[in-house]
C-alpha cells in the first residue's frame, strides 16, 4: 500500500506540473496574440525553467538513481558467530529471508538494505546495518529487540517497497530543490510536496509500530521498552564522546589507537550521568512531518502489550562477537580515515589534543603582539621584555579594549597564565591527565597541581623576578613561541556558502568557515552559483579551498558592520583599518538554506566581540 500511494501521488505531482505547464503555454499564446510578445517571454522563463528544467530533472534524477551498498566493515560468521545465529534465528520467527551481509557502521543506529529493481517492486541482496555504538553499549536482549524491529520491516515488506516512496520523495526533492518562495509558480507543487510527505509519513509511522510488535514478541516486551529508551541515551554518549574526547586531538592531526575501545571505557566511568539521561522522560509530542512515532509514544505502545515473563539477558552485546578487541580494531580501521595522523595512546592523544588547542590560542595571542610591536615571531621571552620596557598597556590593549588602565594589568595576567603553563608543559614540568571520569587536568609528573597564577601576576610588575621564578621550576621561557605565524583553514568546517556575491564591488563567490571567510574571484555563469558551490565543497578539505582564493581569517577583523541580513549586506573592517564591502546580490545563490542567516550572525558575532 506505501508503494501504491507512492507511485499514485508521485504520478498526481507531474499532472500537477502538466497542467501548470499547459495553463502556461495557453497564457503565452493568448499574451502573444494580444501583441505582448515581450511580455510574455519575460514572464514565460520562470515558468517553463521550473516546469521543464526542475520537474523533468527531477524525475530523470529520481529514475536514474541507484542503491548505494552501504559504507561499512562486513563481520563474517567467523567474526561473529553468535551474531550471525541470531540474525537467522530471528529471519525465521518473523518467515523471511536474513541478510545476504552483515556490515558495521559508526552510528548509533540499526538498520535495512535491500538491493531492489523497479522502484524497489522486485526484492534482490539484502544487508543489515549495525552501529557498533549499539554493540558496544547495549545488553544482549536489547540488541535482540533492535535486530527484531528491523526483521519486523522485512517481514512486512516495509524495506523493499519504502524504494517506491523513497524514490518518490527523491523525485520531488530534486524538482523543487533551490526554487525560491517568490516563484509562485512553484506554489502548487509545494502544496502538493507537503501533502506527499504527509501521506508517506503516516505510513512510515504505522510500520514503525507495526516492527515493534515483532521486537516484543521476539525480545520481550521489556527488552523493546528498554532498548528504545537506550538509544537516545547511547546517542547523547556518542556524540558527548567525540565533542569532548576526539575532535580536539583529530583537528590537531592524530588519531587514538583504540577509538572505540574508548567509548567503552567511557560508558563504564560515567554511570551517573547515564542513569540521569535515562531518567529523562521520553518526548510524546507527535509530528505529521516525523516518520517515526515519537519515542515515549512507542514505549507506551509497548508496555500496553501482556507480560510475558521473559528474564532480561543482561549480558553486554559485544559477547555476540568471536573477539570484540578485534573487531573494534578492523572497525576502526574500516570506518575511520586515519590516513597521515599520527596514531597515538589515550593518554597521549588527550595530552597533545589539549595543547594543541592551547597553542592555538597562545599564537593568537602571539600574533596580536607581533601586529603591535612589528616583531616577526615573538615568544614568551620577547613579551616579558616588552612588559619590562613599560608597554603593557600597548599589549594588553588589543586583547581588552574595554578595559580601563587600572584593569588592563590583572586582566593581562590571566592571559599570561596560558603561556606560562604552555612553556612548562614544552619544558616537560606539566602534563595533561586523562581521564574518563572527570575533566583532564594538568599535573606535575608525580601526580602534584602546580598554580603558576602567582608568577603570572608577578609578571606584569616585575618581569625579571617571574623569569627566575620560571627558571628555579625548570621552565624554559623561549619554549612557548608562535608556532603558526598565519592563521591557517586547517581544522575548519564549512558552515556556510554564498555564489555571486559582491566583494568590493566584484563579482565572487563566498564561502563561510569556522575559522574565516574565503573569497573566490571569477565565480562563472550566474546561473549555476548553488551547483557550483556544491561540487567545489564535494570532498574538499577546507584548506585546500582557502588555498583557491583570499583566506580572511576571523582573527583579523577588528570590527564587522552587518547593515542588512537578506540580502546580506555588511562592511568588514581589516585590524589595518581597511574595509571589505560585502554586498549579496538578488541573483545570489546560496549552499544550504541557512548560509545567508549563518554569514550575518558570525559578523554580528564578530561585532559584538570588538
Amino acid at each position: 500500500m506505501r508503494a501504491l500511494s507512492s507511485l499514485v501521488l508521485l504520478a498526481g505531482f507531474y499532472l500537477v506540473a502538466l497542467a501548470e505547464l499547459l495553463a502556461a503555454f495557453a497564457a503565452l499564446i493568448w499574451l502573444i496574440d494580444g501583441s505582448h510578445g515581450l511580455v510574455a517571454v519575460s514572464l514565460s522563463k520562470p515558468v517553463f525553467a521550473l516546469l521543464l528544467g526542475g520537474v523533468g530533472l527531477g524525475l530523470w534524477k529520481a529514475i536514474k538513481a541507484k542503491d548505494a551498498p552501504p559504507d561499512g566493515v562486513r563481520v563474517s560468521e567467523q567474526d561473529a558467530p553468535e551474531l550471525w545465529a541470531t540474525v537467522r534465528e530471528l529471519a525465521a520467527e518473523v518467515r523471511t529471508r536474513a541478510p545476504q551481509e552483515i556490515v558495521l557502521v559508526a552510528e548509533v543506529n540499526a538498520a535495512v538494505h535491500e538491493k531492489t529493481r523497479l522502484l524497489g517492486l522486485i526484492g534482490g541482496k539484502r544487508t543489515l546495518c549495525v552501529g557498533v555504538p549499539l554493540l558496544l553499549g547495549m545488553r544482549v536482549d536489547q540488541m535482540r529487540s533492535v535486530l527484531a524491529h528491523e526483521f519486523g520491516h522485512y517481514s512486512g515488506r516495509h524495506a523493499r517497497l519504502a524504494g517506491a516512496a523513497y524514490r518518490g520523495r527523491l523525485a520531488i526533492g530534486h524538482a523543487l530543490s533551490g526554487v525560491p518562495n517568490t516563484n509562485v509558480t512553484a506554489w502548487p507543487l509545494k502544496l502538493y510536496a507537503r501533502l506527499y510527505l504527509l501521506v508517506d509519513n503516516a505510513v512510515a509511522r504505522r510500520q514503525e509500530l507495526e516492527a515493534d510488535r515483532s521486537a516484543v514478541r521476539l525480545a520481550g516486551r521489556d527488552a523493546a521498552a528498554s532498548a528504545l529508551l537506550e538509544m537516545p541515551v547511547l546517542d547523547a554518549a556518542w556524540d558527548f564522546f567525540f565533542s569532548a574526547y576526539v575532535e580536539a586531538g583529530w583537528t590537531a592531526g592524530n588519531v587514538p589507537d583504540d577509538l572505540f575501545g574508548g567509548f567503552v571505557e567511557l560508558l563504564a566511568a560515567r554511570p551517573d550521568e547515564l542513569k540521569e539521561l535515562r531518567a529523562e522522560a521520553p518526548d510524546t509530542n507527535p509530528s505529521r512531518w516525523n516518520t517515526h512515532p515519537p519515542v515515549g509514544v512507542r514505549v507506551q505502545t509497548i508496555m500496553a502489550a501482556p507480560e510475558d515473563g521473559r528474564a532480561a539477558d543482561d549480558r553486554p552485546a559485544t559477547v555476540l562477537l568471536a573477539d570484540p578487541a578485534e573487531t573494534r580494531r578492523r572497525a576502526q580501521q574500516g570506518l575511520i580515515a586515519s590516513a597521515g595522523r599520527t596514531v597515538l595512546p589515550w593518554p597521549d592523544f588527550t595530552h597533545a589534543a589539549i595543547t594543541a588547542r592551547m597553542q592555538e590560542t597562545a599564537d593568537r595571542m602571539f600574533r596580536s603582539v607581533s601586529r603591535t610591536t612589528g616583531i616577526a615571531r615573538p615568544g614568551l621571552p620577547e613579551l616579558l621584555d616588552l612588559i619590562e620596557q613599560g608597554r603593557l598597556t600597548d599589549l594588553a590593549q588589543p586583547f581588552f579594549p574595554d578595559a580601563t588602565r587600572k584593569e588592563l594589568p590583572g586582566r593581562f595576567a590571566r592571559s599570561l597564565v596560558l603561556l606560562f603553563e604552555l612553556a612548562a608543559i614544552r619544558s616537560g614540568v606539566l602534563r595533561w591527565r586523562h581521564s574518563w571520569s572527570d575533566p583532564a587536568e594538568l599535573l606535575t609528573p608525580d601526580g602534584r597541581e602546580l598554580d603558576l597564577s602567582p608568577l603570572a601576576e608577578l609578571a606584569v610588575t616585575d618581569p625579571a623576578g617571574a623569569r627566575a621564578a620560571l627558571a628555579e621550576l625548570g621552565i624554559e621561557t623561549a619554549t612557548a613561541a608562535v608556532r603558526a605565524d598565519k592563521v591557517s583553514a586547517s581544522g575548519s568546517e564549512i558552515l556556510a556558502g554564498i555564489a555571486n556575491i559582491k566583494i568590493d564591488g566584484v563579482d565572487h563567490d563566498l564561502l563561510v568557515l569556522s575559522r574565516g571567510l574565503v573569497f573566490l574571484p571569477d565565480p562563472g555563469s550566474t546561473g549555476k552559483g548553488e551547483k557550483r558551490l556544491r561540487d567545489l565543497v564535494d570532498g574538499a578539505s577546507p584548506e585546500h579551498l582557502a588555498a583557491l582564493g583570499t583566506f580572511l581569517p576571523f582573527e583579523e577583523l577588528s570590527d564587522a558592520e552587518v547593515h542588512r541580513d537578506i540580502p546580506v549586506k555588511a562592511t568588514l573592517i581589516h585590524h589595518t583599518g581597511r574595509r571589505v564591502e560585502l554586498a549579496e546580490r538578488l541573483t545570489s545563490e546560496t549552499l544550504t538554506k541557512k548560509s545567508q542567516e549563518v554569514l550575518a550572525h558570525v559578523l554580528k558575532q564578530i561585532h559584538l566581540e570588538s
